[in-house]
């Protein structure tokens, strides 16, 4: 069953997010992780609004936009201030408050997951660092004024690289480390306005950003034969606990990276 197929969504959640908003940040197609958890929230309700990067993603992600009725769709670089200002300041003056963000947004230059991590440059750390980690940060200060009194909900989207090293990660395993780690602080800092921030860690699904890993696809093929499961993810599987991390379910849980993996995170060697 495909991504796009609204038969593939979880009725578990119909109806529970009406009246909600979410933003969604980091959608590049309909294979991306931030896509299946938008459908969810759709499916159950929510409004919401995107932000794309560029005329080459624009074309991709406002028809998928338009398809679950977003009231915006606007372009944004998660790496500028200026921008992430504008973007912020169009939400405020369409809705006045939102209640989820989705954050899936992560970079690290190419030639950072083909050789060896020690040879990683200086700017290319910074990069991978700001774009993957400090940008979550950077939106959720944002985001704070417009979730006070609405017990909002932030989502981040990590991997198992964060703690374990997978071979051709490289810098992006340090930056999903950070990110994690800056999921913490940031539900410690924002939990007495009663906003969570939580991370799926989730198992490797073949998406645009995992397409820069070098030997991916083998790994894909490899890898559910060594979860306890014995079977891959699907991106529906993050949406559906997407959407659990937004709705009543996930009412007391913060601070934490839940792994939707299919068991692959307790195995050793």
């Amino acid at each position: 069953m495909s991504n796009t197929d609204e038969k593939s969504v979880d009725p578990i959640f119909a109806k529970i997010f009406e009246g909600k908003k979410a933003v969604i940040f980091g959608v590049a197609n309909e294979r991306s992780l931030a896509w299946a958890i938008a459908r969810q929230l759709h499916a159950g309700g929510a409004r919401l609004a995107f932000n794309y990067l560029g005329e080459a993603l624009e074309r991709r992600v406002r028809p998928l936009a338009e398809s679950v009725g977003a009231e915006l769709v606007e372009p944004c670089n998660a790496g500028s201030d200026e921008e992430l200002d504008t973007f912020f300041s169009k939400v405020k003056e369409k809705w006045g408050h939102i209640d989820y963000l989705i954050h899936s947004v992560a970079y690290a230059n190419r030639e950072d997951l083909e050789g060896r991590f020690v040879e990683t440059s200086r700017e290319g750390f910074r990069v991978a660092m700001d774009i993957s980690a400090y940008s979550l940060v950077a939106m959720a200060r944002r985001a704070e004024p417009l979730m006070e009194g609405r017990e909002g909900s932030i989502v981040t989207l990590s991997y198992y690289g964060a703690e374990k090293v997978v071979p051709n990660y490289n810098v992006m395993g340090v930056a999903k480390a950070a990110l994690e780690a800056c999921t913490r602080y940031l539900a410690w800092d924002l939990g007495a306005k009663k906003i969570r921030v939580n991370a799926i860690s989730a198992g490797p699904v073949k998406t645009l950003a995992a397409s820069g890993v070098r030997n991916f696809r083998d790994m894909l093929a490899k890898a559910g034969e060594k979860t306890p499961l014995r079977e891959n993810i699907n991106a529906d599987d993050v949406g559906a606990m997407g959407a659990f991390l937004c709705g009543p379910g996930g009412r007391h849980i913060t601070g934490a990276t839940l792994y939707v993996d299919s068991g692959a995170h307790i195995m050793g060697a």
